[in-house]
């Protein structure tokens, strides 16, 4: 990167749209428009700037790297916080396989959705493409063999899986830590009730360091779009079959986002859908500019429990879960689009039953797909790979995959709110009346609802004020 005039001027532009930020911060100004404005800021940066918009690039990298840097404590704390607050195995047990199979259900249906209306508007007819034509041998270092993915669910290093953001390592960690909490309260419950308490204080301290980040996100979705817009407006007109997968992929999308989750809050959540987007918007636009569920989490849980009214216990469970298990833009319509589009373009014979295994597959590789930037690829090379198809599918869709990554997590984090939604629903936990904005959601969990305690070395641990709200109880508002 080099800083020429050019250069610079992007930077004084992205500067200036920092200023007005401020500005509309300092009014006081709903989050999700600030967001907006940020949004709309970037786009005309980024296409002005053109290549120049290199100089942008670190300010949005660098944002990435420190919310994804929350991601691990973040899902540890506020999973074992969750957990330790159900109280018994037996509600774990509810939650928790609720949660996986909404997840994985939601997947399916988007897998069956992408198929529909690639049979409808054949991707790639046409093409008359040619194999051996393009390199996919860094695609093929990509690919993960089921087993694989299996054994990596177990950590060798509990610290390299945090090093390395492995989420369903971390997930098994807290659940496992949790899960021997929950075995043991009952009967040694005040040796062991400082462990929750313990795990309330960090997940606080946690909390809070998250919140600075997320303050930040506005300024970084200016660079973020610019960069996104600059990098891609060399398209060119050579590439009109990948446009129209690409418009597919967008499609297939919106109508799982909006169309196929409206269906499931209404029958299932008993909520309306407008409302639950308009509340859910910031997690989504953050989804839609970072291109990561994973480092979506913060505002993800935040808006489900402050504004849906999902209860932490299960916000904190299914989120996470949601952000590697099941995300139907990653893991289900980009492989089926990619893998129809290919077929088509390269013309290769596909009976019934080969697209029956290729749907099963998709299911199959969905859990365990990390929700960062770039795990579609990963998705999509396993299961090209596993059906027997050429890896060259997936190398030819690349220059468009940055673009379909943003439609594709913001249908992840959606798909994974929703599960929430649903699943607080099913266990009796989702307050309506924080939903209908009649209460304020307030985060007790600061003055743990415990008598006090001795621990070794006779310190005592003081019980919350009588005054205090009961924990979790959100503040009637009048």
């Amino acid at each position: 990167m080099k800083f020429d005039w050019p250069s610079l001027a992007t930077l004084a532009a992205v500067a200036a749209t920092w200023a007005g930020i401020w500005w509309l911060r300092k009014r006081s100004l709903n989050f999700s428009v600030i967001a907006l404005f940020a949004l709309a800021a970037g786009i005309p940066i980024g296409y002005f700037a053109g290549e120049h918009v290199s100089a942008v690039d670190p300010i949005g990298r660098i944002y990435i790297n420190v919310l994804l840097a929350t991601v691990g404590p973040l899902i540890l704390v506020a999973i074992v916080s969750a957990i330790t607050s159900l109280g018994s195995i037996a509600k774990l047990r509810s939650i928790g396989l609720r949660s996986a199979l909404w997840l994985l259900g939601s997947n399916a249906v988007g897998i069956v959705l992408a198929l529909g209306l690639a049979f409808i508007f054949r991707p790639g007819a046409g093409v008359d493409g040619a194999l051996g034509t393009l390199p996919d041998d860094a695609i093929a270092g990509q690919v993960q063999q089921f087993s694989q993915v299996v054994v990596s669910f177990f950590p060798t290093n509990v610290v390299g899986s945090f090093a390395s953001n492995s989420v369903i390592p971390i997930i098994l960690i807290a659940v496992t830590l949790s899960v021997a909490y929950l075995s043991l309260v009952e009967k040694e419950g005040e040796k062991v009730r400082p462990f929750a308490i313990g795990a309330e204080a960090i997940k606080l301290v946690v909390f809070k360091v998250v919140s600075y980040v997320i303050r930040m996100t506005p300024y970084a979705i200016v660079a973020l779009t610019a960069s996104m817009v600059g990098s891609s407006t060399n398209l060119g007109k050579s590439f009109w079959s990948l446009l129209g997968l690409l418009a597919l992929v967008w499609v297939a999308c919106a109508i799982h986002t909006y169309a196929v989750n409206s269906v499931i809050l209404s029958a299932f959540a008993n909520v309306s859908p407008v409302a639950f987007f308009r509340k859910i918007f910031p997690a989504q636009l953050l989804a839609f500019t970072t291109q990561s569920s994973a480092g979506t989490l913060p505002v993800t849980t935040r808006q489900l429990t402050h504004k849906v009214g999902v209860h932490p216990e299960v916000a904190h469970f299914t989120a996470p879960l949601g952000s590697t298990i099941g995300m139907p833009g990653c893991a289900g319509i980009w492989p089926i689009l990619i893998a129809v589009w290919g077929i088509n373009a390269y013309g290769i014979a596909y009976s019934a039953t080969d697209y029956a295994v290729l749907v099963v597959l998709c299911i199959v590789v969905s859990v365990g797909i990390a929700g960062v930037p770039g795990a579609a690829t990963v998705s999509a090379a396993t299961v090209m790979s596993a059906a027997g198809l050429p890896l060259e599918f997936v190398a030819a869709t690349i220059p468009i995959s940055v673009i379909a990554d943003m439609a594709r997590t913001a249908t992840n984090v959606t798909t994974a709110a929703v599960s929430a939604t649903v699943v607080a629903r099913q266990v009796d936990l989702l307050d309506d009346a924080i939903f209908e904005e009649r209460k304020l959601f307030v985060d007790d969990d600061a003055r743990p609802a415990h008598p006090p305690l001795v621990v070794p070395g006779n310190w005592p641990v003081p019980a919350p004020p009588p005054h205090a709200p009961s924990q979790n109880q959100p503040l009637v508002v009048a």
